[in-house]
């Protein structure tokens, strides 16, 4: 049971908080971090990791008919009928009450707000919104949206327009690319109904428009932080995001991957290396060394 309730609460999907995450080292190389705590930024984070997992209990807990259906996903807790309803109904409420409790105690404006305001899109998500083509996608992503915000009011800074434009293009083309995967699974309508309104050619145009975008916005996001990155240093991160981007549609448009970008991150080892290289390239722009 403890096995099952784990799995149900997802932990390997905290990996989608990195998000919360990315504001960050530019907030603490630009010195407007001020009111910067550790601990409280643990918290925080830590607290939005067990909302996040209320939320994906919720979500099952709407979906299990309609999971049952799905060659995978049929064998998920609460589809297999190895959790009850009312035990997970149970455990994602004490999952919120304890998120909630320690964005509380980490003590900084509007973390709560952002948190509750992530909580009702999802739930609008999970009781009706998943069924109408658009909206569907851009719920989630605006799920990544406020994760960056709510790492940015951990941190007590405004985030920057760029950077919210970089993780709201980035995250919708990550959406498209799922309901890709799920329009080319073949999946049955009764298991996601807004895939009635999708086709392949339009999903094709929306990623590609929301790849390009998106490192666009980053180009230009690094071009406007330029006080904070170090002169001549300031496109060094420029090519692992292109690169990361283009390396993820080769995966879905000729490996066939991208109904699950949390499996592809993962099992995908050019990614993580390409994480890596992000994350070297950025601290060097920084300065850090």
């Amino acid at each position: 049971m403890l096995r099952n309730l784990i799995r149900l609460a997802r932990p390997l999907d905290w990996i989608k908080n990195v998000f919360v995450v990315l504001p960050l080292p530019f907030a603490v190389a630009a010195g407007t971090a001020a009111a910067f705590s550790l601990s409280s930024f643990l918290l925080g984070f830590f607290g939005f990791c067990l909302i996040s997992s209320a939320v994906y209990v919720f979500n099952d807990l709407c979906d299990a008919a309609a999971d049952r259906l799905h060659p995978k996903k049929r064998f998920r807790p609460l589809a297999s009928g190895a959790v009850s309803p009312t035990v997970a109904m149970v455990l994602s409420l004490i999952l919120l009450i304890l998120g909630l409790g320690l964005c509380a105690v980490a003590d900084r404006s509007y973390t709560i707000t952002i948190a509750a305001i992530y909580v009702l899109t999802n739930l609008a998500y999970s009781v009706g919104a998943k069924k109408v083509p658009l909206l569907d996608v851009f719920i989630l992503a605006s799920g990544f949206v406020l994760r960056v915000w709510f790492g940015c009011a951990l941190l007590s800074v405004f985030p920057s327009s760029w950077l919210l434009l970089c993780t709201a293009t980035l995250a919708l083309f990550l959406g498209f690319i799922k309901r890709r995967a799920d329009l080319i699974e073949e999946l049955d309508f009764n298991h996601r109904p807004s895939l009635r309104g999708y086709s392949k050619s339009f999903l094709d145009q929306a990623v590609g428009i929301c790849a390009g975008v998106a490192i666009l916005a980053y180009a230009l996001y690094c071009v406007e932080v330029r006080g904070v990155l170090k002169p001549g240093r300031e496109m060094a991160s420029l090519p692992f995001v292109a690169y990361g981007i283009f390396d993820y549609l080769r995966l879905a448009y000729v490996k066939g991957y991208g109904d699950s970008p949390v499996e592809i991150a993962y099992k995908s080892l050019s990614l993580q290396v390409c994480g890596l290289g992000w994350i070297a390239a950025v601290s060097w722009s920084l300065g850090l060394w």
